[in-house]
């Protein structure tokens, strides 16, 4: 039996999106259903696949993650069910799935293929009764004919280029910290033990991995690892992203780490 279900979506909380998809959900399961987020940027897949890789495997095995992101992003819409260490993933086969996971080998099968006729609610409703299947049953059980997930470029990831890492802003959190998409070990993998300089708005700079935001004084710039594995910009006791003015997905940021 299914542990639960999580939801992660760019529905955002100004309309009725998000209620509407969990009472078409309960209508088929008795399942606890959890938010992961529903306040992803619109097509930012970045975003989506940082949110989903940092929450996913803190559930337990046989949760089923629902994702309800760019549902709509294919001619055909497909409601595609995946399987990875246990977990189950009913989602739109837009791309995200192999990026959150970082890996192409992800057992997949085809729930349903939608046409252009068909909305919002019969997406729901389709996810709803796969789900309640696998409340007592395995993918493999189903009948599904399996699929190859669709694969795209990953843009948010970091590009080394001649000592320099040029990176992008893939999320900003409540307390306005701003998460870059260099992980911890690819951080130590490119530098080599070399010192570091991470430049951003062409103006602010820092050059030391703090463990702790109090390593630093109040009001005070600083970089660390979350507890994700990426490196984050933040101020102690204060909001990084307005002050430097770093947003998600801006082409002014202009992050760079450079080793030397």
């Amino acid at each position: 039996m299914a542990a639960c279900i999580t939801l992660l979506s760019d529905f955002g909380l100004q309309d009725a999106s998000v209620a509407i998809a969990r009472g078409v959900l309960m209508q088929h399961t008795d399942a606890t259903i959890v938010d992961i987020s529903h306040d992803i940027k619109p097509f930012h897949t970045g975003q989506a696949a940082y949110l989903l890789s940092a929450a996913y495997s803190r559930f337990p095995v046989g949760t089923i993650h629902i994702i309800l992101f760019d549902l709509f992003s294919q001619t055909l819409p497909q409601l595609v069910l995946c399987e990875h260490n246990g977990h189950y993933f009913l989602t739109p086969d837009n791309g995200i799935l192999p990026l959150a996971l970082k890996t192409a080998t992800i057992a997949a099968w085809q729930c349903c293929e939608f046409t252009n006729d068909q909305t919002f609610a019969t997406w729901l409703s389709e996810a709803g009764k796969a789900a309640s299947q696998l409340q007592t049953r395995q993918p493999a059980e189903l009948g599904l004919p399996p699929v190859q997930l669709k694969l795209i470029a990953d843009k948010s990831m970091p590009h080394p280029d001649a000592g320099t890492i040029y990176c992008e802003v893939i999320h900003i959190d409540h307390y306005e910290n701003v998460v870059i998409n260099i992980t911890r070990r690819q951080f130590f993998d490119w530098s080599g033990g070399r010192h570091f300089r991470l430049r951003f708005k062409d103006m602010e700079e820092i050059n030391e991995v703090s463990d702790n935001y109090h390593d630093v004084r109040e009001g005070f710039k600083l970089c660390r690892f979350n507890s994700n594995g990426y490196l984050e910009i933040c101020i102690n006791r204060g909001k990084a992203a307005s002050l430097f003015g770093l947003r998600l997905g801006g082409k002014n940021n202009n992050l760079k780490i450079t080793f030397e």
